[in-house]
This record gives C-alpha cells, sequence and structure tokens, in this order.
C-alpha cells in the first residue's frame, strides 16, 4: 500500500497541532493496537516468518464518524509499521433517498485508499418488509453483513472490519440483558456462520466521545443515516440515554461497565454450560467471592 501509506501524514495535515489532539490520536491508535494484540486479530508471527500470506482487510464504512475514525486509525497503524494488512476501504449504498453518492468515493480517492462502493438496493426490501411500527435495524443489519461477507470473499479479504466501539458494546449489552434475556455484547473478533469470514472490531474498546472529538477535529465528510436513525423509540436509543444518565450520576461508570465485559466469572453466574456446576463438590478448588452476600 505505498500510496495509502504516503498518504497519512496528509490525513493530518489540517488537524489541530494541539497536545489535546495528539493524546486522542495517540490514545485511538493505542486502543485499537491494544485490541489487536490482546484478541489476536492478526498472527504476527505466521505472517513475519512467511508461513501465511500478508492479510487484507475490507474496512467498511458508513460515512459516520466512527468508520472514518476506524480506516485512518488503521491507515495510522499501518504507517508507523505496526499493522502488516492490506486495507480496502468498502461502502454499501443501500439506495436510500437522498445519499450523496459523491461523498465517500471522492474522499476515498483523495487520500488514495483501494475502495469499492457497492449499490444494493435493501432500502426498499427494509422498508416493505418491515411493519409498521417497528425498526428497521435487525432487518437492515442482516441484509447489510450478507452483501459485506460476498464482497469480502470477491475481494480475497480474511476478515470485515467494523467501527463499533466501546458505547456500542455497551447499548447491545444492556439490549440483550433487558430485552433478549442473556448476557452478551459485541466481541471484538467473531467467525462467521459459514467460517470463512472473520469480523474483526478494533475500537471496540474506544469512547464514543473520543471518535466524536476525533471526527471533528479531523473534519470527515459526515453522511447521516436517514433509515434507522430517522425513527422514534428504538430500544439502542433508550439504552444510550440510560447510560447516559448513568454517566451524568456517577462519571466514569461506563468504561467500569466496560471492564466488566473482560473479567467475567462464570463460576458466578447461572450458565451450566460454561461452568461444570455438577462437578463443584467438597475437596475441589474453592472460589469464593467476598464481594457477594451468602
Amino acid at each position: 500500500m505505498p500510496d495509502t501509506l504516503s498518504s497519512v501524514p496528509s490525513l493530518y495535515a489540517n488537524a489541530p497541532a494541539s497536545v489535546s489532539f495528539k493524546k486522542l490520536r495517540k490514545r485511538l491508535v493505542r486502543g485499537a493496537q491494544e485490541v489487536i494484540d490482546t484478541y489476536g486479530l492478526i498472527d504476527r508471527r505466521a505472517v513475519e516468518a512467511g508461513d501465511k500470506l500478508r492479510p487484507k482487510w475490507l474496512v467498511c464504512l458508513s460515512g459516520g464518524k466512527d468508520s472514518y475514525g476506524l480506516l485512518t486509525v488503521l491507515m495510522d497503524l499501518a504507517w508507523q509499521g505496526s499493522l502488516p494488512v492490506d486495507l480496502i476501504a468498502c461502502n454499501l449504498d443501500q439506495g436510500q433517498p437522498g445519499f450523496p453518492k459523491h461523498v465517500l468515493p471522492d474522499w476515498l480517492a483523495s487520500i488514495g485508499v483501494p475502495h469499492r462502493i457497492i449499490t444494493e438496493d435493501t432500502y426498499s426490501i427494509v422498508t416493505e418488509k418491515v411493519e409498521a411500527g417497528r425498526t428497521y435495524c435487525s432487518m437492515c443489519s442482516r441484509l447489510r453483513r450478507g452483501i459485506l461477507y460476498r464482497v469480502a470473499r470477491e475481494e480475497g479479504c480474511e476478515a470485515i472490519v467494523l467501527g463499533h466501539h466501546r458505547d456500542d458494546a455497551l447499548e447491545t449489552f444492556m439490549m440483550n440483558l433487558v430485552h433478549g434475556g442473556r448476557l452478551a455484547a459485541m466481541p471484538p473478533k467473531l467467525l462467521n456462520d459459514e467460517g470463512d469470514v472473520m469480523v474483526f472490531r478494533p475500537l471496540i474498546t474506544a469512547a464514543e466521545a473520543d471518535l466524536a472529538k476525533f471526527a471533528e477535529a479531523m473534519a470527515f465528510p459526515i453522511i447521516p443515516c436517514n433509515l434507522c436513525g430517522s425513527q422514534d423509540g428504538l430500544q439502542r436509543v433508550a439504552m444510550k440515554h440510560l447510560l447516559e444518565e448513568w454517566e451524568r450520576k456517577k462519571p466514569g461508570v461506563r468504561q467500569v461497565m466496560a471492564n466488566a465485559l473482560a473479567n467475567v466469572r462464570p463460576s458466578h453466574l447461572h450458565d451450566a454450560r460454561v461452568f461444570d456446576f455438577a462437578g463443584l463438590v467438597p475437596g475441589g478448588s474453592g472460589e469464593h467471592d467476598p464481594n457477594v452476600p451468602f
């Protein structure tokens, strides 16, 4: 990616020269690097030893602040020599009325990033199939994901890379807890059902507020979603408001909750599929938690 890598400094040409922006950039890049290393998004030893072809990732761009931030951070890591991966950007034009088709292709061309723009009218399918009063997100997501898997296969990519962040994970966790009756969030690394394409989320520990500040400082040409974003009463919006209220009452609580997603104690839950309660007998190794009352 010589052209792409050489364009990275120019990406930041008009960015603030302030210490606060430099710290923000470093925080986002370092956080993504830690996710990549912690969750094994790259088998570095195999790549460096030549046992594995150089990975290729399909970076999915929606035109929102998170996906712009994702591509920029990955390009930054590659420029620094910390990401031995070929990147190809992909935007799915879903046929939404008024979608500015030129914005992303123009921006990607200006920074020299290989890219594909896919046009599939999922908008008509979703608005036709979803009953009045129900949200579009679930069906829209399924259709979009299937198309992106196909494009990844066509491009020879081992993974699609998404811009979900810490707050997305917490909102999903709360939705699953309150509405789904299960403990689940968004994993940093996932294998699709067919077993041939990975899903990576390098920004999964990044705060949404940081990405919003980064996008504003970088003056990304943001494209708002006028499909699900225009609907009222979304469960995810309700969870976002709830988390924001908790954060106001107890600053830092979102990060504490995010830490909990990586600090699970199966023996203190109720799922016999992930902990052998039947095999727990006197004489074995105990695991009393002094913070849990009898």
